[in-house]
């Protein structure tokens, strides 16, 4: 509950484009890793290693100052299609063998090709975060169309209803940073007027 709280919280920040978000991310993960240990869960130990990591990439790009705007905050931006069919292929490529993995070895995962879509789709979506992309949004709207039910049908209210809350900021940050970027866009587009002769 914690853990997947400070995912919730993670996600908030996200949406403000706040460099919060990034160790929001890695303490849920770091609380979910105990969690999965405890319960002897070495797929989920896994799992929450690898966004860990994600997560402090992430953090290091936002601090490195690649990704700010000229008024200091976060810049977004929709991604190029180059990056769309990266992120697409990645997505389904990964899917496809994490899926299989999990299938390989059942003590990885209790419903291995969902929960492989979920993970694979949460690790997209955080790169696209880290990068600004506004389709991060899209990634995560994706991961809670098949997490919400998932999750219900499993038994894991608490789980599901994280999930339905995700899908509300969710959408409330894909209107916030579509918007973001409309406004960068068009101030880019705007000639620079300083030094024109009056």
């Amino acid at each position: 509950m914690v853990g997947n709280t400070v995912g919730l919280i993670a996600l908030a920040l996200g949406w403000r484009r706040s460099i919060w978000t990034w160790p929001a991310q890695f303490l849920s993960g770091v609380i979910l890793v105990g969690a999965y240990a405890s319960a002897h869960l070495s797929g989920g130990v896994g799992k929450q290693l690898l966004v860990i990591g994600v997560a402090l990439w992430g953090w290091r790009l936002w601090t490195s100052g690649k990704q700010q705007a000229q008024d200091g905050s976060i810049a977004v931006r929709f991604a190029t299609w180059k990056e769309r069919g990266i992120l697409l292929g990645g997505t389904a490529v990964g899917t496809l063998a994490v899926g299989a993995l999990f299938s390989a070895v059942p003590d990885l995962s209790w419903n291995p090709w969902p929960d492989a879509y979920i993970f694979v789709g949460t690790l997209a979506a955080m790169v696209a975060q880290a990068r600004g992309l506004v389709e991060f949004w899209f990634a995560w709207l994706l991961v809670d169309v098949v997490g919400v039910p998932l999750a219900f049908s499993s038994g894991l209210a608490f789980s599901g209803l994280v999930y339905v809350i995700y899908l509300a900021l969710v959408l409330w940050g894909m209107r916030d940073w579509w918007l973001r970027s409309r406004t960068v866009s068009s101030q880019a587009s705007q000639p620079d007027m300083e030094g024109a002769p009056a």
